[in-house]
C-alpha cells in the first residue's frame, strides 16, 4: 500500500508526508471505515496527539490521490486496494453488523442510472451508491 502510495503522490506532484503516510498506515489496517477522529485518537496511542486539522487535511490529501474512499453516510474513511480515477463512480458496501466495507464495479447499474439522468436533462458530476446489509462473514456466524 506504502508502495502504492508513493507513487500515486509522485505521479500528482504532491508529497507523501509521514502524517499522511501515518493516517494511511491506520486507515488501511481496518477493514471498516473510520471517522477522522477514530483516526486521530489511534495516532494519538502512539505518538503526541495532533490536531483534528492536521488529521483532515491528510485525509483530504490520500482521496485527492485516490488511496481512501469516503463513505458519505458515515462520512468515515477506508482505503482503496484497487487503481482507478478517485472521481469514478462507486458502488460500496457495508456491513450492519461488523462494520466492513467493499469497493465493487457497478459499471452496468451506473449505465443504467446515467440513462435515466439524461432523459431528466441533468448534468451528473459523479455518482456513489452506498449499500447496507450484511457480509458474508456476518451471515456465515448466524
Amino acid at each position: 500500500m506504502l508502495e502504492r502510495a508513493m507513487g500515486l503522490f509522485e505521479a500528482k506532484g504532491m508529497k507523501l508526508t509521514d502524517l499522511r503516510r501515518r493516517v494511511l498506515t491506520e486507515i488501511a489496517a481496518s477493514h471498516q471505515a473510520l471517522g477522522a477522529y477514530e483516526i486521530l485518537d489511534r495516532l494519538s496511542t502512539k505518538g503526541p496527539r495532533l490536531a483534528p486539522i492536521s488529521v483532515y487535511r491528510a485525509i483530504d490529501a490520500l482521496h485527492a490521490a485516490g488511496l481512501v474512499h469516503r463513505l458519505e453516510s458515515r462520512n468515515a474513511f477506508f482505503a482503496c486496494h484497487s487503481h482507478h480515477e478517485p472521481d469514478r463512480d462507486q458502488v460500496f458496501l457495508a456491513c450492519e453488523k461488523c462494520g466492513r466495507v467493499a469497493e465493487i464495479q457497478g459499471e452496468q447499474v451506473f449505465a443504467a442510472l446515467n440513462a435515466l439522468v439524461a432523459k431528466a436533462h441533468f448534468q451528473l458530476r459523479r455518482s456513489v451508491t452506498e449499500m447496507t446489509g450484511t457480509c458474508a462473514a456476518c451471515q456465515s456466524r448466524t
